[in-house]
């Protein structure tokens, strides 16, 4: 399983120049915390490769994925928005992750099938998104994430709209498909209880820079200015 680091990854948003430092052991879930704006969400673009950075590097057990295209990295974002096309039924939205053509091998269906047993979603093959509860189509999302058979998961705030219990639930999943898989979960949140309640270490970010990274407990429980200030104001 991969080990990432970020070094000194920068990237301009308007008047805001950001420069990031990081890294992520294999198989650790680590969540993005900050106030917002920070640069939480564009981090994670640049990891994907949805943004081009002015410079420095993205290694992944040391090869620059730096210039390769999203498709080309070993990583899969998880958006707020899920993007599950309506007129298509639940195995066939995630057999987009495997081909967009939806032209899928008997071992390419099997992976489909064994993706939404892994995310409880068994026997829902055949529904639209439409007659999914939020916590299903989310769990659909998920799934086609987990076809894609990439060592690191990037979670871009996608359980933000669910109340507090079915967000807990959401993340418990995400935990115990990480520890099976042995993935890499990369998690932005708004909200620290999420960080508290799944992840391992957070990043806390702020005006563009990763101000610290440690365990979560103590990032969350931190004396630095900008933590207290960020939890004092959430």
């Amino acid at each position: 399983m991969p080990r990432l680091e970020i070094k000194q990854l920068s990237f301009r948003y308007e008047d805001m120049q950001m420069r990031f430092d990081l890294a992520v052991e294999s198989g650790e879930f680590l969540a993005i915390v900050g106030p917002s704006g920070a640069g939480k969400s564009t981090l994670l673009s640049l990891i994907g490769g949805f943004e081009r950075p002015m410079g420095g590097q993205a290694l992944v057990d040391g090869l620059d994925i730096t210039p390769m295209a999203p498709a080309e990295r070993p990583c899969t974002t998880l958006f707020q928005d899920h993007n599950l096309f309506a007129h298509l039924d639940v195995a066939e939205n995630v057999g987009l992750g495997l081909d967009p053509g939806l032209r899928l091998s008997k071992a390419q269906q099997a992976d489909v099938a064994q993706a939404l047993e892994d995310v409880g979603l068994s026997g829902f093959e055949h529904r639209l998104p439409g007659q999914l509860s939020g916590g299903e189509r989310q769990r659909a999302a998920i799934a086609r994430c987990l076809v894609r058979h990439r060592p690191i998961l990037l979670l871009d705030e996608p359980f933000a709209a669910l109340g507090p219990g079915l967000r807990r639930e959401m993340l418990d999943l995400v935990r115990a498909l990480q520890r099976r898989h042995g993935m890499m979960v990369i998690m932005v949140t708004h909200d620290p209880e999420d960080a508290r309640h799944a992840a391992g270490r957070t990043a806390f970010v702020a005006g563009g820079h990763v101000v610290m990274v440690d365990a979560t407990d103590r990032v969350l429980g931190s004396d630095v200015a900008e933590v207290r200030a960020y939890l004092g104001s959430a």
